[in-house]
Formats: C-alpha cells, sequence, structure tokens
C-alpha cells in the first residue's frame, strides 16, 4: 500500500468519525425530549401563577372585599417572593442539583396554592402568593439552565424556549377556565402540574455538567450515554465537559464580586441587560392585570382574555421554530420592535379617549394593542432573555452569575408589578409612554450589544465572551 492510499484511508477515517460525531450531536433522543417536558412542568407553574391574579382579581376584590392597593400588593407579592427565589437560586441548584431544586420548589409552589384556596383574609393571601412566587424565583433560574446544560447544541435554543411555550399554556388555560371557575377552585386547579412534576421528576437524570463539576465523572458519562442514546459516543463530549471543569477548577473560586472583572463585563451587561428590559417594557403588569387594562379601554375583559388564550400558545410555538431558523438576535429585534410599536398604539388610544376623541374605537384599539404587545413578547423578549442568560456564563460564574442576573429580572418585576395598577389610574397613555421608551431603548442595546448564540457549543459562546474585552 502506497503512502498517498494510507494518507486517503486516514482521511476517510477521520471524515467518517466526524460525520459519527456530527450524528450523534444532532440526535434527539426520547430521554432528552420527557426531560425538558418534566422541567417546563415548572414553567406551566409560573404560567398559571401570572395568569391567576388577572382572572380572580373580580372574585377576590368582591368576596374579600379588597381595595386597589391590597391586590395590587396580592398581585405583586409573586415577583417579590420571587425576588428571594432568585437569591437562593444558583446556590441550592449547584448543592442538591437541578432536580433537587426543581422538588424543593415546588414544596413552596404546592404550599402557596393550597394557602391561596383556603384564604379568608389578605394575609393567607399574600403568605400563598408569597410562597408561590418563591418556587417561581427557583424555576426560572434552574429550568433553562437544566435544559441548556442537556440538550444538543442545535436544537438547545428551541428547547430552553420551551421554557416560554408552557409559560404561555399556563397563563392560556387560567384566561379560560378564570371565565368560569370560582377563584379558590381555580387555586386548586394550579396543583395540577406541581403534582406531576413532582412524581416525574424520578425518572429524569441529572444534568450531566453539574456532575462534571461535582466531579462525579462516571455518574457524568453515564447521564451523557442516556441523554444521547445507548449507541452514542459521548467520549467526545465528556471529555470536553472535564477539561472546561478541571480549567475552572483551577482558577480561583467565584464569588459576587468576582462577575465585576473585566473579562466577565460583556455576559454580565447583556444578561443584565435583557432582564432589565424584559421588565420595563411594562411585560409583567400587562400580564398580572391584562383584565384591567381591557376594562380601561372599554373592552370585556373575558372576551379579551379569551382571544389571548387562542393566540399566545401559537404565538409561542412560532417562537420556538424561529428561535433555531432566525437566531437569537434578530428575533429578539423582532419581538422587541413589535412591542415598541404596541405600546405606542395604546399611548395614542388612550390618548385620544382622555381627550373625547375616537371613543367608539378605543375598546378596539386597546384589544389590538394589547393583544399585539403580549404576542409580540411571546414570541421572543418572553423567553429569549433565560435562553442566553443559561449559554453565556461559564460554569466557574454560572451560580453567581445566574442568581444576579434573576435576581435583577425579579427586582423590577416587583416595582412594575406593584407600580402598575397606580401607574394606569394616574395616566394610562402616560405609563404606555414609558413602556415604548423603554422598548426603543432597548432595540439599541439588542443592536449594540447582543451577540448570536444559535449553533455554537456552550464552551465556545464562554470562550468568546471571555476573551471579547482582552
Amino acid at each position: 500500500m502506497t503512502m498517498s492510499e494510507n494518507q486517503r484511508n486516514l482521511e476517510a477515517g477521520l471524515l467518517l468519525n466526524k460525520n459519527r460525531n456530527d450524528i450523534n450531536e444532532c440526535r434527539i433522543t426520547v430521554v432528552v425530549l420527557f426531560s425538558t417536558f418534566v422541567s417546563v412542568c415548572g414553567s406551566f407553574c409560573f404560567g398559571c401563577a401570572a395568569g391567576y391574579s388577572s382572572v380572580a382579581q373580580t372574585g377576590i376584590t368582591t368576596d374579600l372585599g379588597l381595595s386597589v392597593a391590597q391586590y395590587s400588593m396580592f398581585g405583586s407579592i409573586m415577583t417579590f417572593g420571587a425576588m428571594f427565589g432568585a437569591i437562593f437560586s444558583g446556590k441550592v441548584s449547584d448543592l442538591i442539583g437541578r432536580k433537587g431544586t426543581m422538588w424543593f420548589a415546588q414544596i413552596f409552589c404546592i404550599a402557596g396554592w393550597l394557602a391561596i384556596s383556603v384564604a379568608k383574609d389578605t394575609v393567607w393571601l399574600d403568605a400563598g402568593r408569597f410562597s408561590t412566587g418563591f418556587a417561581v424565583g427557583l424555576f426560572s433560574y434552574v429550568i433553562p439552565v437544566y435544559i441548556a446544560e442537556i440538550t444538543p447544541k442545535h436544537v438547545r435554543g428551541a428547547f430552553v424556549f420551551a421554557n416560554q411555550l408552557m409559560q404561555s399554556c399556563g397563563l392560556s388555560l387560567f384566561y379560560v377556565i378564570g371565565n368560569f371557575v370560582h377563584w379558590r377552585n381555580l387555586a386548586l386547579v394550579g396543583l395540577i402540574p406541581c403534582v406531576l412534576q413532582v412524581v416525574t421528576l424520578f425518572f429524569i437524570p441529572e444534568s450531566p455538567r453539574l456532575l462534571g463539576k461535582w466531579g462525579c465523572d462516571k455518574e457524568c458519562r453515564a447521564s451523557l450515554q442516556l441523554l444521547r442514546g445507548e449507541d452514542a459516543d459521548v467520549s467526545e463530549e465528556a471529555n470536553t465537559i472535564k477539561e472546561t471543569m478541571i480549567l475552572f477548577e483551577e482558577g480561583p473560586k467565584s464569588r459576587v464580586m468576582d462577575l465585576f472583572q473585566r473579562r466577565y463585563a460583556p455576559s454580565l451587561v447583556i444578561g443584565v441587560g435583557l432582564m432589565l428590559l424584559q421588565q420595563l417594557s411594562g411585560s409583567s403588569g400587562i400580564m398580572l392585570y391584562v383584565g384591567s387594562v381591557f376594562d380601561k379601554g372599554g373592552f370585556p375583559s373575558s372576551i379579551g382574555s379569551m382571544i389571548l388564550a387562542v393566540i399566545m400558545i401559537p404565538k409561542a410555538i412560532l417562537g420556538l421554530i424561529l428561535v433555531e431558523k432566525m437566531g437569537r438576535r434578530p428575533l429578539l429585534l423582532a419581538s422587541t420592535s413589535g412591542m415598541c410599536l404596541c405600546s405606542l398604539f395604546l399611548a395614542f388610544s388612550f390618548s385620544f379617549r382622555s381627550y373625547g376623541m375616537l371613543d367608539e374605537l378605543t375598546p378596539i384599539f386597546t384589544c389590538i394593542g394589547v393583544v399585539g404587545f403580549i404576542s409580540s413578547f411571546a414570541v421572543g423578549m418572553g423567553g429569549l432573555p433565560w435562553i442566553i442568560m443559561s449559554e453565556i456564563f461559564p460554569m466557574n460564574v454560572k451560580v453567581s452569575a445566574g442568581t444576579l442576573v434573576t435576581l435583577a429580572n425579579w427586582s423590577f418585576s416587583w416595582i412594575v408589578a406593584f407600580a402598575y395598577n397606580f401607574m394606569i389610574e394616574w395616566n394610562a397613555s402616560g405609563t404606555f409612554l414609558i413602556f415604548f421608551s423603554t422598548c426603543a431603548a432597548g432595540i439599541v442595546f439588542i443592536y449594540a450589544m447582543v451577540p448570536e448564540t444559535k449553533g455554537r457549543t456552550l464552551e465556545d459562546i464562554q470562550a468568546s465572551l471571555t476573551d471579547f474585552l482582552q
């Protein structure tokens, strides 16, 4: 055999191995699908909790005689509880695992729904809502991180976006049945996805990257093998995870203050900036109290809720499809632009009404604006910040970074959720002009700062961002 023949055989063997590895990387196994479904049951719980405050407002205020301030506290205290959940989310997730954290969160979620269902006064209502919010704060960190760590790179964005899809499903379900079910019984309905996740968590693997971080090499490979398929060659992926963890372990231990080093600046600015944009755009206020927006515009809130329920799930599915077709950055820009235009549309609509103009058209304009805003949010801005957050931080700072970013999200969510009803009463047009300005600034921020992460491994993304300012 000649030298050239040996060379050709060697190249053919390398090409065969490369093709085999590419096939392994592109496989989507039943285990990955099922594990993603189990984890996003927590997202469904989040959607149910978010939709509850809107459809239950009339019933609770009537039965318990709550004022606007008292109900604003009830609606917003979920986000306040989520702030505390966010503080502990990263540490808890690393200490007891991604699966353990989801189990831990469900203790608070179940207790919260039970407390709301038997509440006789604001103390029980607020305590239950706070407990549910604490669980949501844990979910909002651990679910996207877990999904990002178990899925192949070519579908990671779509699978993490399932987080937003299931939130939309929970919202839609409560927007529909909330018009027919008493608020106490509606709280009991919220227990169903909680129990489902508690049971099914027994049947999914722990994150291989977390097992690698713990130094459990054997368990890490076993988890990868289960996720990628029995006949898949996981040695390359397992070695990459091990090498990355060794590199991080050799470096100094991460503290929160370490995040403010120059090398982590791009990741931190992007992560926190996207979370602030998501909340200061007014999304929390509109979704938590969408019924009051419809009422303010003269549109029947029950009909408006039904329209949203019909539209939100297809829009979220569209976002799931587009996130890997268009990429993160273009979809973020399109979503934020839609929210920007709809906010401006609502501002003009309420402004005309305040001057006695176009009164007969204001209800229709309100419906179009609200549905357009929430649909635009569901397509991109609702889920993409969490996807990007799960991708851009290295494992050695993921705990402190994820905690900080999640805390920033829920802190501003609480501010917006609590102030929203008062802002609408003060000046509806001015409120939506503020949201328009935030979205407009967000378009500039995304265009200037947010990178495209589609189709890249977590290690590649983190390395490129770390080296950005070097």
